[in-house]
Protein backbone atom coordinates (compact mmCIF):
# COMPACT_ATOMS: atom_id res chain seq x y z
CA UNK A 1 0.00 0.00 0.00
CA UNK A 2 1.12 3.56 -0.66
CA UNK A 3 2.18 5.86 2.12
CA UNK A 4 -0.38 8.45 3.13
CA UNK A 5 0.68 12.00 2.28
CA UNK A 6 2.07 13.74 5.37
CA UNK A 7 0.54 16.97 4.04
CA UNK A 8 -2.94 15.59 4.79
CA UNK A 9 -4.31 15.62 8.31
CA UNK A 10 -5.58 12.53 10.12
CA UNK A 11 -9.28 13.12 9.30
CA UNK A 12 -8.32 13.26 5.59
CA UNK A 13 -6.36 10.00 5.90
CA UNK A 14 -9.33 8.33 7.58
CA UNK A 15 -11.68 9.60 4.85
CA UNK A 16 -9.45 8.02 2.17
CA UNK A 17 -9.39 4.69 4.03
CA UNK A 18 -13.15 4.70 4.64
CA UNK A 19 -13.93 5.59 1.02
CA UNK A 20 -11.99 2.45 0.03
CA UNK A 21 -14.18 0.35 2.35
CA UNK A 22 -17.84 1.18 1.75
CA UNK A 23 -18.88 -1.72 4.00
CA UNK A 24 -17.06 -0.08 6.93
CA UNK A 25 -14.48 -1.55 9.28
CA UNK A 26 -13.44 -1.67 12.93
CA UNK A 27 -11.29 0.85 14.75
CA UNK A 28 -8.58 -1.81 15.06
CA UNK A 29 -8.59 -2.36 11.28
CA UNK A 30 -8.32 1.41 10.67
CA UNK A 31 -5.37 1.69 13.06
CA UNK A 32 -3.60 -1.22 11.37
CA UNK A 33 -4.14 0.38 7.94
CA UNK A 34 -2.75 3.70 9.20
CA UNK A 35 0.32 1.88 10.53
CA UNK A 36 0.81 -0.05 7.28
CA UNK A 37 0.57 3.19 5.33
CA UNK A 38 3.08 4.86 7.67
CA UNK A 39 0.80 7.58 9.00
CA UNK A 40 2.78 10.02 11.12
CA UNK A 41 -0.38 11.10 13.00
CA UNK A 42 -0.54 8.14 15.39
CA UNK A 43 2.19 6.60 17.58
CA UNK A 44 4.25 4.06 15.66
CA UNK A 45 4.53 1.82 18.73
CA UNK A 46 3.04 -1.56 19.68
CA UNK A 47 -0.47 -1.34 21.12
CA UNK A 48 0.48 -3.59 24.02
CA UNK A 49 1.30 -0.59 26.26
CA UNK A 50 -1.94 0.71 27.83
CA UNK A 51 -1.03 4.38 27.48
CA UNK A 52 0.01 3.97 23.81
CA UNK A 53 -3.26 2.13 23.17
CA UNK A 54 -5.27 4.91 24.88
CA UNK A 55 -3.47 7.69 22.99
CA UNK A 56 -3.81 5.94 19.64
CA UNK A 57 -7.51 5.29 20.27
CA UNK A 58 -8.04 8.90 21.37
CA UNK A 59 -6.30 10.39 18.31
CA UNK A 60 -8.31 8.20 15.93
CA UNK A 61 -11.62 9.01 17.61
CA UNK A 62 -10.80 12.72 17.76
CA UNK A 63 -10.14 12.64 14.01
CA UNK A 64 -13.31 10.63 13.33
CA UNK A 65 -15.50 13.14 15.18
CA UNK A 66 -13.78 16.05 13.41
CA UNK A 67 -14.41 14.29 10.09
CA UNK A 68 -18.04 13.56 10.97
CA UNK A 69 -18.62 17.24 11.83
CA UNK A 70 -16.97 18.35 8.59
CA UNK A 71 -18.95 15.92 6.41
CA UNK A 72 -22.17 17.03 8.08
CA UNK A 73 -21.35 20.74 7.62
CA UNK A 74 -20.60 20.11 3.95
CA UNK A 75 -23.71 17.89 3.59
CA UNK A 76 -21.43 15.37 1.87
CA UNK A 77 -21.75 12.31 4.08
CA UNK A 78 -22.48 10.82 7.48
CA UNK A 79 -19.98 8.93 9.59
CA UNK A 80 -21.21 6.12 11.81
CA UNK A 81 -18.72 5.79 14.70
CA UNK A 82 -18.14 2.95 17.16
CA UNK A 83 -14.96 0.97 17.89
CA UNK A 84 -16.41 -2.13 16.28
CA UNK A 85 -17.84 -0.51 13.18
CA UNK A 86 -16.93 2.76 11.47
CA UNK A 87 -18.68 3.42 8.19
CA UNK A 88 -18.98 6.30 5.78
CA UNK A 89 -22.61 6.64 4.70
CA UNK A 90 -24.38 8.94 2.24
CA UNK A 91 -25.59 12.22 3.69
CA UNK A 92 -29.25 12.48 4.62
CA UNK A 93 -30.55 15.40 6.64
CA UNK A 94 -32.28 13.01 9.04
CA UNK A 95 -29.04 11.14 9.79
CA UNK A 96 -27.18 14.24 10.91
CA UNK A 97 -28.79 14.54 14.33
CA UNK A 98 -25.77 16.44 15.64
CA UNK A 99 -27.92 18.88 17.59
CA UNK A 100 -28.33 16.26 20.34
CA UNK A 101 -25.75 16.33 23.09
CA UNK A 102 -23.17 13.65 22.41
CA UNK A 103 -20.97 13.06 25.47
CA UNK A 104 -18.50 10.87 23.55
CA UNK A 105 -18.06 13.53 20.88
CA UNK A 106 -17.44 16.17 23.53
CA UNK A 107 -14.91 13.95 25.29
CA UNK A 108 -12.89 13.14 22.15
CA UNK A 109 -12.92 16.70 20.81
CA UNK A 110 -11.49 18.03 24.09
CA UNK A 111 -7.74 17.57 23.60
CA UNK A 112 -7.08 18.16 27.30
CA UNK A 113 -8.48 14.64 27.83
CA UNK A 114 -5.57 13.36 25.74
CA UNK A 115 -2.94 15.64 27.24
CA UNK A 116 -4.01 15.17 30.86
CA UNK A 117 -4.48 11.38 30.83
CA UNK A 118 -1.50 9.44 32.11
CA UNK A 119 -0.88 5.76 32.75
CA UNK A 120 -2.40 6.00 36.24
CA UNK A 121 -5.58 7.47 34.75
CA UNK A 122 -5.81 4.62 32.25
CA UNK A 123 -5.40 2.16 35.14
CA UNK A 124 -8.17 3.97 37.06
CA UNK A 125 -10.48 3.75 34.04
CA UNK A 126 -9.92 0.00 33.93
CA UNK A 127 -10.31 -0.31 37.72
CA UNK A 128 -13.57 1.66 37.56
CA UNK A 129 -14.85 -0.83 35.01
CA UNK A 130 -13.94 -3.76 37.27
CA UNK A 131 -15.56 -2.09 40.29
CA UNK A 132 -18.81 -1.64 38.42
CA UNK A 133 -18.58 -5.23 37.18
CA UNK A 134 -18.41 -6.48 40.76
CA UNK A 135 -21.16 -4.20 42.06
CA UNK A 136 -24.85 -3.89 41.33
CA UNK A 137 -24.13 -2.23 37.98
CA UNK A 138 -22.53 -5.36 36.51
CA UNK A 139 -25.10 -5.77 33.73
CA UNK A 140 -24.86 -2.11 32.68
CA UNK A 141 -21.05 -2.17 32.82
CA UNK A 142 -20.97 -5.32 30.69
CA UNK A 143 -23.33 -3.79 28.12
CA UNK A 144 -21.18 -0.63 28.05
CA UNK A 145 -18.04 -2.66 27.46
CA UNK A 146 -19.78 -4.45 24.58
CA UNK A 147 -21.14 -1.05 23.39
CA UNK A 148 -24.64 -2.42 23.48
CA UNK A 149 -25.92 -0.08 26.23
CA UNK A 150 -27.48 2.27 23.65
CA UNK A 151 -28.42 -0.35 21.11
CA UNK A 152 -31.68 0.30 19.28
CA UNK A 153 -32.00 -3.33 18.21
CA UNK A 154 -33.53 -5.86 20.62
CA UNK A 155 -30.81 -7.51 22.69
CA UNK A 156 -30.71 -11.26 22.40
CA UNK A 157 -28.08 -13.77 23.39
CA UNK A 158 -27.23 -14.21 19.67
CA UNK A 159 -26.57 -10.45 19.27
CA UNK A 160 -24.41 -10.47 22.41
CA UNK A 161 -22.46 -13.56 21.29
CA UNK A 162 -21.82 -11.99 17.88
CA UNK A 163 -20.45 -8.84 19.58
CA UNK A 164 -18.39 -11.00 21.96
CA UNK A 165 -16.73 -12.79 19.02
CA UNK A 166 -15.96 -9.43 17.37
CA UNK A 167 -14.40 -8.08 20.57
CA UNK A 168 -12.33 -11.20 21.16
CA UNK A 169 -11.06 -10.99 17.58
CA UNK A 170 -10.11 -7.34 18.06
CA UNK A 171 -8.52 -7.56 21.49
CA UNK A 172 -6.86 -10.97 21.53
CA UNK A 173 -3.22 -10.69 22.66
CA UNK A 174 -2.11 -12.57 19.53
CA UNK A 175 -3.47 -9.63 17.51
CA UNK A 176 -1.90 -6.89 19.60
CA UNK A 177 -4.60 -6.71 22.28
CA UNK A 178 -4.08 -6.97 26.01
CA UNK A 179 -4.70 -9.93 28.28
CA UNK A 180 -6.45 -7.65 30.79
CA UNK A 181 -8.87 -6.35 28.14
CA UNK A 182 -9.60 -9.91 27.01
CA UNK A 183 -10.29 -10.91 30.63
CA UNK A 184 -12.72 -7.99 30.92
CA UNK A 185 -14.50 -9.12 27.75
CA UNK A 186 -14.75 -12.71 29.01
CA UNK A 187 -16.12 -11.57 32.38
CA UNK A 188 -18.66 -9.31 30.66
CA UNK A 189 -19.82 -12.27 28.55
CA UNK A 190 -20.25 -14.45 31.64
CA UNK A 191 -22.37 -11.73 33.26
CA UNK A 192 -24.52 -11.11 30.19
CA UNK A 193 -25.18 -14.82 29.72
CA UNK A 194 -26.84 -14.80 33.15
CA UNK A 195 -29.22 -12.01 32.08
CA UNK A 196 -29.92 -13.09 28.48
CA UNK A 197 -30.74 -16.78 28.23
Amino acid sequence: MDDLSPALDLPDHLLILLQDQPEGCSEYALIQQLKRRHSTHIPNLPLTDKLVLFRTHFLVFNALYLLRDRLWAEASGHLQISPLHIQLLPYTSASAGLSEQDALREYYLDLSNLKDTDEDDVERLLASFWTRMQGSDEKRAALELFELDRSTQPLTLDVIKRRYRQLVGLHHPDRGGSTQRLQSINLAMEILQRYYR
